[in-house]
């Protein structure tokens, strides 16, 4: 289900606990299985967590699919359901929508021609709002599939950006 280099990778992050708690690792398990089927994927419903994949962790830690189950569903992080390639969450919280993040989500949301909340029909961007990044000072900021922060966010920069991911 997952490749021997992703394997190993939930191996160093089980090592960073001791023995009798690999439940700790499940976080950075379902983070480095998510990110094997966002590379892998071909479509938006091969790039997100499915049951098969949560139970598959939840069985190589060792602990109760429940367990892994309740992690990827209450942390935002994980995508369990279908999302684009490249999924762009943009930070509206009071601070950043101040400083123009609410702004650069329109800007965003016209330029791909979808709302938020939606996938392109191409399957290539999904557009959401998140909650605090901590980055304030940086609005407006967004993240892209989960792990690339991009600060201040204007619509140049955001050209530039959409431009690097195309």
């Amino acid at each position: 289900m997952l490749s021997a280099q992703s394997l190993a990778a939930i191996d160093r992050e089980v090592a960073k606990y001791p023995a009798d708690q690999k439940r700790s690792a499940v976080m950075g398990a379902l983070r480095i299985a998510l990110v094997e089927r966002r590379e892998a994927g071909k479509t938006p419903e091969e790039r997100c967590l499915n049951t098969e994949v949560i139970e598959f962790v939840a069985n190589y830690l060792q602990i109760p699919p429940v367990a892994a189950y309740e992690v990827a569903t209450f942390y935002n992080m994980y995508d369990m359901k279908p999302v684009g390639q490249y999924k762009i969450t943009v930070c509206t919280n009071l601070p950043c929508a101040l400083s123009g993040g609410v702004n650069a989500a329109e800007y965003i949301s016209k330029k791909l021609g979808i709302a938020i909340g939606e996938t392109s029909a191409d399957g290539k961007y999904t557009l959401l709002e998140g909650e605090c990044m901590g980055a304030c000072g940086d609005a407006p900021v967004l993240l892209v599939n989960n792990h690339k922060m991009c600060s201040f966010m204007t619509p140049e920069a955001i050209d530039k950006k959409l431009a690097e991911l195309n």
